[in-house]
């Protein structure tokens, strides 16, 4: 198959020789957005149980959820390979101590990496150097997966991120020091953010060099602030069609070299008042890939500014 951008699934393959594939990993963890840090209630599409809609209770033990997980996924997909995904809420927001204890628990025999989602507002040299000691004693590859979602300034505020994107290049600059790779967390269409936005978050994050990104479209889960507005009809949603655009879109500016760990997410029909426009995650995937071939364009088509482009000219 000619892929038009770097598939996740593909570059595992690549990677470790054979199928891998995320066990998603519960702690009792918060957020400081909502434990009164920064805020209570979180940010405005945010749900009370975050992202994990698949998670086991955190009240299971790391072990156990990954037995579990692993019974279930080894022979419906016949992967024997997995990455420990710490992902609900934020997972560095704890004292340094617990945070390591949680780390070793996932580190056991057909694990091969964890990935730990964060933001960017909570990492610092404490909580790298935890990871990388790990990576190094127990051999095991880190990801550091970081929520932006935009780097439109004024749209953070309006989702009250409780960050700016200062915060995210301070991160991304400190986990330049270390042996992990990096995915950068984009929602595409939010509803303040213009094509002009789509297209200086891809170059932002190119720039940066983040390993990886993680695209979805924006859902509106129930009983949060972006619900509230959504049923006052404060807020007008974008289009499938505008979405599969911005997607493409960020996909040419992108470096060509960077993963994608998916365009288009998913969410429970039960969990949402609106999620990818009642299709199938599938037929958006599809979509973004039949606009690619009818363009013939690809990933990094359009990622000719980095390095001074403008005294180009005067190189022989």
């Amino acid at each position: 198959m000619n892929e038009r951008y770097r598939v996740y699934s593909t570059y595992l393959k690549e990677t470790y020789g054979e199928k891998v594939y995320k066990l998603p990993i519960s702690i009792p963890d918060t957020c400081p957005n909502r434990d009164g840090t920064l805020g209570v209630r979180g940010c405005a599409f945010c749900g009370s149980i975050g992202a994990g809609y698949e998670n086991l209770p955190a009240t299971v033990t790391i072990g156990q959820q990954i037995e579990q997980n692993m019974a279930h996924i080894k022979p419906k997909y016949k992967a024997n390979k997995f990455i420990a995904y710490f992902q609900n809420f934020t997972n560095t927001y704890l004292p340094p101590d617990r945070f390591r204890d949680y780390l070793v628990a996932a580190c056991q025999p057909d694990i091969v990496a964890l990935a730990v989602a964060t933001r960017p507002d909570c990492l610092n040299r404490t909580y790298l150097d935890i990871m990388a000691d790990i990576k190094e004693k127990y051999g095991v590859d880190i990801l550091v997966e970081l929520g932006l979602q935009t780097v439109n300034y004024k749209t953070l505020v309006k989702i009250n991120r409780g960050h700016t994107v200062a915060e995210y290049i301070d991160a991304m600059i400190m986990l330049r020091a270390y042996p992990f790779r990096t995915c950068t967390h984009v929602i595409l269409d939010l509803p303040w953010d213009t094509m002009e936005d789509t297209i200086e978050t891809a170059k932002i994050i190119a720039a940066l060099g983040s390993d990886e990104v993680k695209l979805h479209a924006l859902y509106i889960i129930k009983h949060t602030a972006m619900a509230e507005w959504y049923a006052q009809g404060d807020i007008k949603l974008w289009t499938c069609e505008e979405y599969v655009r911005r997607v493409v879109a960020f996909l040419e500016y992108s470096r060509p070299d960077t993963v994608f760990q998916r365009l288009i997410g998913r969410a429970p029909k039960e969990a949402t008042d609106f999620a990818n426009w009642g299709m199938g995650w599938w037929r958006i995937r599809d979509m973004i890939d039949e606009e690619l071939e009818r363009r013939d364009t690809r990933q990094g088509a359009r990622c000719d500014y980095l390095h001074g482009k403008a005294v180009r000219k005067f190189m022989t």
